[in-house]
């Protein structure tokens, strides 16, 4: 009888092993998770945040809900979050925006007052403007704004994102002056560009994905080093001419102190969700590269990026 258990036992780990990775749990202290993002709904760390939690919650058993929390280029939910208990059940949703936003306007709490817990990936950032546009390309977006002197506008998320330095910068390199236009969210973003107020967007592919597909919108250029796997007819920048590439993470972040089982946890269930078939299709689908970090490869990747950002800032004679 006990060798019949101890057989049972052994297909139930073999079945536990053969399990696909998602389906695995991971134990956490808490049953309630609030997420927050400086994000409109509809915009890319919304988005982001919202899809992740379908594929989390079977992993960790654990409720969560998204709160977008708008203000001050972002200022406002990272404040809320450094202000939050350590103990794991209140996270921000991190992008370059929290680093920018501390550099340009030296808020109250920066991101400094957050601890870096995971890097989950790369989001591509794409260059599109409305489908009846006359200009096919970003170069001939450019030659349009060139040709037109204070005609041309072009938008991004908020004053303080990398999508706003990045048109900066862009509007350097082509040696032309066009008004960079900004906003609280992609949301925003994308109704100014498909009524004709801007005649280019940038933003990941995730937010601007349903109009893509719904033929409203069309892609003039991608600002990665490489084309992209899904748009391989689109060129970048760098193959229209313009030196430009741009590396926007998306990850989570939390307040000091919280203890390193929070921050294990949140990284072993991680690796289940970015293996899981499931979440493999929805990311190919939005163009994004998986890069999880855990804890102390996030925190030494931030401090890395913040110090470029800075010179990238200094550089355009932002900050000083």
């Amino acid at each position: 009888m006990k060798a019949y258990w101890r057989g049972v036992a052994a297909c139930l780990a073999l079945a536990w092993l053969a399990l696909p990775a998602a389906a695995q749990t991971v134990k956490y202290p808490h049953q309630n998770v609030t997420l927050v993002t400086h994000s409109s709904p509809g915009g890319g760390s919304d988005v982001f945040l919202r899809e992740l939690i379908k594929h989390l919650q079977p992993v960790m058993g654990t409720n969560f809900a998204v709160e977008n929390v708008r203000g001050g280029s972002g200022a406002k939910a990272v404040a809320q979050v450094a202000k939050a208990p350590a103990d794991g059940t209140m996270l921000y949703a991190t992008t370059p925006t929290y680093i920018q936003t501390t550099l340009l306007s030296k808020p109250e709490m920066g991101y400094k007052d957050l601890d870096p817990i995971v890097i989950v990936f790369f989001d591509p950032e794409l260059l599109y403007t409305r489908a009846d546009a006359p200009w096919k390309t970003l170069k001939e977006a450019v030659e349009y704004a060139k040709a037109n002197a204070g005609k041309a506008h072009w938008g991004a998320a908020n004053p303080a994102s990398l999508e706003r330095i990045s048109l900066e910068r862009l509007s350097r390199l082509a040696g032309v002056k066009v008004p960079v236009v900004s906003h609280e969210g992609g949301a925003d973003l994308m109704i100014n560009v498909l009524n004709g107020t801007l005649d280019m967007g940038v933003g990941e592919a995730q937010e601007i994905r349903a109009q893509l597909d719904a033929g409203k919108i069309r892609l003039l250029g991608t600002l990665t080093e490489a084309r992209l796997a899904d748009f391989p007819d689109l060129q970048t920048a760098k193959e229209q001419g313009f030196d430009l590439v741009v590396r926007k993470f998306r990850g989570l972040a939390g307040p000091k102190g919280i203890p390193d089982d929070i921050a294990a946890a949140w990284h072993k269930a991680l690796q289940a969700v970015v293996a899981s078939p499931a979440y493999k299709e929805q990311i190919a689908k939005d163009s994004l590269v998986v890069s999880l970090m855990g804890r102390e490869e996030a925190r030494k990747f931030t401090t890395e990026f913040a110090e470029d950002i800075e010179s990238s800032l200094k550089e355009l004679g932002v900050v000083k």
